[in-house]
């Protein structure tokens, strides 16, 4: 069988790998394409090559908007490239509004016709204005699977209408690439100290919850603690005040924006990691991948109750829960987490054994394969729509 997939977030090495453990396990010939260049959203070009297995099958596409999800679209005249390629199934590592989308379900309807599949992780039911809406019901029409992150996201596609199959996939990782043995060759500049390290991995923005950070290391500044944060962001120079503020700020550590292949070793470094996300009138947390990364790694995790992250940490037991914007409630789990290394231990073991059972690559290629072996041979897709008028898919589908 022959799988055609496109990723614009393949443009690195480590996405790409767990599309090399389905090509190894079942000997299928996937093709992948990606832009050639990704500009990520620390202002990066992406260009990574490909990752060990996939030497021989990745496609470097130009793209216009470049690093925008939504609205880039792929350099290529699809129709013709999916006639001379000729793929058994199609799965767009893409949202379902999402133009690229729309692009390739758009070639694929007026030439081949083969079962098409996407990804998404929107866990709100939001309404998009037009064309988006038609393009993501043209998709929903005509595609025979989907593969959701989570559950939740599972639930919303059913809500706006998707009556395909679905295989809840989730983001996966490598358990021997995010690993406890790190923690024994510390990054350089990473502090030394014998104090427990409280870390946070992501951007620093307001929504991720730093005020209720700043104000709840305050509440347990009479602890002995360290604080690590990775990622950079607008907010920084505000949240420093916020900290000096509290008396905290000679504590923290920051380090900066890091290459996302050098984090497990940062992760690695920290006793336990923060994510106190607040959710937004269009915005909560989708994922947390930072957090089965940090389980990996051997670290205890605090979480507040936004979007996904509640629900990863209950399936993992791996960490601790809080009612986000409530420093005194995070700080009470700092406090315990600080002063107890049975507990972070026991948490950290949890999160381990759950990211190898259920969120490891091996686990999440296997479930890739039972929903690509099911469409090849049972596509059961909706009804092939053609929206009228075609102007708003002409403009960026080339054929």
């Amino acid at each position: 069988m022959h799988i055609l997939i496109v990723s614009h977030s393949s443009a690195t090495a480590l996405n790409q790998e767990v599309y090399a453990r389905v090509q190894r396990e079942t000997g299928w010939k996937i093709t992948l394409v990606v832009p050639d260049r990704w500009h990520d959203e620390f202002g990066n070009a992406l260009r990574q090559e490909p990752c060990k297995g996939l030497e021989d099958s990745v496609i470097r596409c130009a793209v216009w908007k470049n690093g925008s999800i939504i609205f880039h679209v792929y350099r290529m005249r699809w129709q013709r490239f999916l006639r001379e390629l000729k793929p058994d199934v199609i799965y767009m590592n893409h949202e379902p509004y999402a133009l690229a989308t729309a692009q390739v379900c758009h070639a694929n309807n007026r030439s081949i016709r083969v079962p098409f599949g996407f990804y998404s992780c929107q866990n709100i039911n939001k309404k998009y204005p037009v064309p988006f809406s038609w393009l993501e019901r043209m998709v929903y029409n005509s595609s025979s699977f989907a593969l959701p992150i989570t559950d939740r996201v599972a639930e919303v596609l059913q809500a706006k209408g998707y009556r395909g199959r679905q295989t809840v996939c989730a983001l996966p990782l490598d358990p021997e690439r995010y690993h406890p043995r790190l923690r024994a060759t510390p990054p350089e500049r990473f502090p030394q100290t014998k104090m427990p390290v409280i870390g946070y991995v992501g951007r620093l923005i307001e929504p991720k919850g730093l005020r209720t950070l700043a104000a709840a290391l305050g509440r347990v500044r009479d602890l002995d603690w360290r604080m690590v944060l990775v990622g950079t962001g607008e907010f920084q120079a505000e949240f420093e005040k916020l900290l000096t503020d509290e008396g905290v700020r000679d504590r923290i550590f920051f380090a900066g924006y890091v290459p996302h292949d050098e984090t497990p070793r940062w992760l690695a470094s920290m006793d336990m990691l923060v994510l106190p996300s607040e959710t937004q009138p269009n915005w909560e947390e989708q994922f947390g991948r930072v957090i089965p990364e940090a389980m990996a790694c051997g670290a205890a995790v605090i979480g507040s109750d936004s979007g996904e992250i509640p629900h990863l940490i209950r399936q993992s037991e791996g960490g601790l829960i809080f009612t986000q914007r409530d420093p005194a409630a995070m700080a009470v789990l700092l406090r315990q987490l600080i002063s107890g290394p049975k507990l972070r231990r026991q948490l950290a073991e949890n999160g381990r054994h759950w990211v190898e059972r259920d969120i490891s690559i091996p686990a999440v290629a296997q479930k890739m394969i039972e929903a690509f072996t099911a469409a090849a041979k049972n596509p059961q897709a909706g009804q092939v729509e053609t929206l009228q008028p075609l102007n708003s898919i002409h403009a960026f589908a080339q054929s």
